[in-house]
């Protein structure tokens, strides 16, 4: 069942807008530091944030995550990672005081009343192929059952908080420049606030050498949903989210047996892993270990992951533009394009990342599935659109996105000038780039 959608979460922003206005009056005597930095990441103890975290941590500049409950915390501990909980008084105080915020997905990674007046990096969560933010009507769709006058208010009302709320954002990295206008256009920014550095969350699939990386992820993988055989081939299988309406790509009884006969034949595993905010009923009616879960509960990023799978099934999901830096072969199994197209919207046409051959029911998909696994050639096609992909959407593939991403950050925060006690007093100019060796970010 779903457990999240715009109409729901805008209801909230609506009921808490007194809260944002107490905070934003205590952000303005509250004095921020000249060196203090809060981290925050909607899935955990990872993305970007980790990445940059680490960089930051080489700098040595001082910081602390922001989490939600005793998992992010354990997960922090284990990595020598300073947490606050984030809706604690304290939460509020880190936030208030801190020179730098970083979040990935939205101010509610940290506390989201304590923002204003800060050096805002917004990472993101990945490439959009559907329409976000400002360029998509769900971000403000009104709660339900609101008389249509009135809707139509309250759907500028918080078009207006929506476009305010972004105007904070000082540093949005973009992986090229046909993501950044994506990106200004989303969240209303100019150029100089979305530099093209690459996304710190991918440097995972860039580092190292290839065989390296899938050794690492197979392993990961094995520890959370095997064990499997080594040689299995291993499929997985991300739906995105359909803004709070359930997943219509949900297999019934017949279906499942044709996934599971495919699986058999090919030897492989269906690592299957919902969206976060919208899970759905993927159990296959009778006992087989070839479908497995993989979801948000066991791994909070399945990013660095991909590197050790041989196919990728989505929709709609960034998963696609990641997977390309593999590169992965992807299927796409839509069985809603133009409802969902007329209801969310995407970036250019769906057939652009697609092409003109994805399947709208698992028997297409099983039939694609098949040949990929069992025909090399197709699979050496479905390869090279990946990598075709992966050559339009990504500027970088270094493994040095987040070290960009951190002299972008310096250099703002040079421009602004360093807040302190007595008002804002000028920051020393930024380092060369050459300035600081580069020890890696694992």
């Amino acid at each position: 069942m779903a457990s999240f959608s715009f109409g729901a979460g805008n209801a909230r922003k609506l009921a808490s807008i007194p809260l944002y206005a107490a905070g934003r009056l205590a952000t303005l005597v509250i004095p921020r530091s000249r060196d203090e930095w809060v981290f925050g990441c909607a899935v955990g103890i990872a993305d970007g944030a980790l990445e940059l975290w680490r960089v930051a941590a080489e700098h040595d500049v001082r910081a602390v995550w922001l989490v939600a409950n005793e998992r992010e915390e354990a997960d922090a501990a284990a990595r020598g990672i300073r947490t606050v909980r984030k809706s604690s008084l304290r939460g509020f105080w880190r936030t208030a005081r801190a020179r730098v915020v970083v979040v990935t997905h939205g101010f509610g990674d940290v506390n989201r009343y304590a923002v204003s007046g800060a050096f805002v990096v917004q990472l993101w969560h990945g490439i959009p192929l559907k329409r976000i933010g400002l360029d998509s009507p769900e971000t403000v769709r009104p709660p339900a059952r609101l008389p249509r006058p009135v809707s139509a208010l309250v759907r500028r009302g918080l078009a207006v908080m929506y476009r305010a709320a972004a105007r904070r954002i000082d540093v949005l990295p973009a992986a090229s420049h046909l993501v950044r206008g994506r990106l200004e256009s989303a969240f209303g920014l100019r150029d100089e606030r979305v530099p093209v550095t690459g996304e710190p969350r991918v440097d995972v699939l860039s580092r190292g050498e290839p065989a390296e990386r899938r050794s690492s992820a197979r392993a990961r993988i094995d520890e959370t949903a095997g064990p499997f055989d080594p040689a299995s081939r291993l499929v997985l299988y991300a739906p995105t989210w359909r803004d709070g309406e359930p997943d219509p790509a949900i297999p019934h009884g017949g279906q499942w047996r044709t996934i599971v006969d495919a699986l058999e034949r090919h030897d492989a595993v269906l690592l299957v892993r919902s969206h976060p905010l919208g899970a759905g009923e993927y159990e296959p009616p009778f006992p087989t270990e070839r479908v497995r879960r993989l979801g948000s509960d066991l791994v909070p990023d399945v990013t660095p992951l991909l590197a050790g799978l041989d196919v990728l099934v989505t929709d709609y999901s960034s998963l696609v533009f990641d997977a390309s830096l593999v590169p992965l072969p992807t299927l796409f199994l839509a069985p809603d394009v133009e409802a969902y197209g007329r209801r969310r919207g995407f970036y250019g046409r769906f057939a652009d990342v697609a092409g003109d051959d994805w399947s709208t029911d698992w028997e297409g998909l099983v039939a694609q599935l098949d040949a990929v696994l069992g025909d090399d050639a197709v699979r050496g096609e479905r390869l090279a659109r990946a990598q075709r992909l992966s050559e339009r959407v990504h500027a970088f593939r270094d493994g040095r996105n987040t070290e960009r991403v951190y002299r972008a950050i310096e250099t703002g925060l040079a421009r602004r000038g360093a807040p302190g006690w007595g008002g804002t007093t000028s920051a020393p100019p930024p380092p060369h780039p050459t300035s600081h060796p580069t020890k890696g970010t694992r």
